[in-house]
């Protein structure tokens, strides 16, 4: 199978992007996928994401992650988006479809935006470390320099540890610069490996950096290792909503591949 493609980024996260909207590509197998996504012997991504025709969105956004499991991708669906509306895809509704449903999105300048679901519920591990999920389950602790982290052996430490090991979980170090900024490293399952930035990941710290100063809503800047994103939010009794993620999202370089 001959299979069109086009790679994109958003703050160094990379996806592979194919347009499937006439189900071209829906005999697409998990061990293709894999293979894709593989560094070493594929094309190399953080995710693949297919973007199909949806009945109650502009488009549907089918992301798989370099191991071939689904999840929902902040950046990922950043630049979905920013690929939706190269290929002119309608966008009256400026909705997307996504695992975990439905989702709205801006374009403001050279910054995609991105609704995210609302957070109703933080757990806290003593006062530096929490967990939550923001449309994928992230472990967040505090650093007091990020220079100095081993981000892969401490997010698999985490990740592999009794209560994560099964199911997995996202581990993000944070940290603070100000009440409203913070550097982040993240190590994201799926992948398995430490990524430049991770969309779900800055949004899950950008919040915990929100409730630890009580702030009541604003925007948090999130310096990841491949770039600045930013958050916008408020806050209510249970948690969080009105969540947006704000960022770049780039074409990197279109082909083709054959697929064995």
């Amino acid at each position: 199978m001959l299979v069109q493609f086009e790679k994109y980024q958003g703050a160094g996260n990379d996806f592979i992007m194919i347009d499937n909207r006439r189900g071209t590509y829906n005999t697409l197998g998990i061990d293709q996928i894999k293979w894709m996504c593989n560094r070493h012997c594929g094309i190399g991504s953080d995710g693949l994401i297919l973007l199909n025709e949806a009945s109650n969105a502009d488009f549907e956004m089918d992301f798989y992650n370099p191991d071939a499991s689904k999840s929902f991708c902040g950046n990922g669906a950043r630049c979905v988006v920013a690929f939706a509306n190269a290929l002119g895809v309608d966008s009256s509704t400026q909705t997307f479809h996504a695992i975990d449903g439905i989702h709205e999105y801006t374009l403001e300048g050279a910054s995609i935006g991105i609704h995210m679901g609302d957070v109703n519920h933080i757990e806290f591990f003593g006062e530096d470390s929490a967990l939550m999920n923001t449309g994928s389950p992230h472990y967040i602790t505090l650093s007091d320099d990020l220079s100095t982290e081993n981000t892969l052996a401490k997010g698999r430490e985490i990740r592999y540890s009794v209560p994560f090991k099964k199911d997995g979980v996202n581990v993000n170090l944070v940290q603070v610069k100000t009440s409203h900024e913070i550097d982040i490293a993240t190590y994201e399952r799926g992948v398995e490996h430490e990524t430049l930035a991770c969309g779900t990941g800055a949004t899950a710290c950008a919040l915990f950096l929100a409730f630890r100063n009580e702030l009541t809503r604003g925007t948090i800047v999130v310096n990841a290792k491949g770039g600045k994103l930013a958050v916008r939010f408020v806050r209510n009794e249970s948690g969080f909503e009105h969540i947006w993620l704000f960022g770049p999202a780039s074409n990197v370089f279109n082909g083709e591949i054959t697929l064995l």
